[in-house]
């Protein structure tokens, strides 16, 4: 039976975890405010984090809604998702999309990153190497 909860051990939580795929990463997707960066995993789940500072989302109302956007549809699309860890960062112009609009756009963001992550084949151990970032 398939598991659709968030525990710990599907988060990004320390410091080293985060470094890791900002010096790793190999693919983005775009989501409106927001950007997915994956890189390939330590572990062998799909891991998520998060970096929505008050420089681009003012309000923790606002924060704490957008997290709670992408928690929810991360865990409902987990098992669509290859091993990797991925860091959701807000970006310029997070604080003026709405809610709605990120709900909408998020099956989409994850189908682009299954999709560029499959064509590099990042889950397979054997090909790790041969990863090109940035495509």
């Amino acid at each position: 039976m398939t598991s659709y909860g968030f525990p710990r051990n599907l988060r990004l939580l320390n410091a080293g975890d985060f470094r890791h795929v900002f010096e790793h990463s190999v693919c983005k997707a775009y989501c409106p405010g927001f950007l997915l960066l994956a890189a390939p995993g330590r572990q062998e789940t799909t891991r998520l984090g998060f970096v929505i500072g008050k420089k681009h989302v003012k309000l923790a109302v606002r924060r704490n809604r957008f997290k709670r956007i992408f928690r929810e549809s991360f865990r409902l699309n987990q098992h669509q998702l290859p091993a990797v860890d991925i860091l959701v960062l807000a970006i310029k112009g997070a604080s003026q999309t709405s809610p709605e609009d990120v709900q909408r756009h998020l099956d989409k963001s994850w189908q682009q990153l299954n999709r560029r992550l499959s064509q590099m084949s990042v889950n397979l151990p054997e090909n790790k190497a041969a990863v090109t970032p940035w495509t």
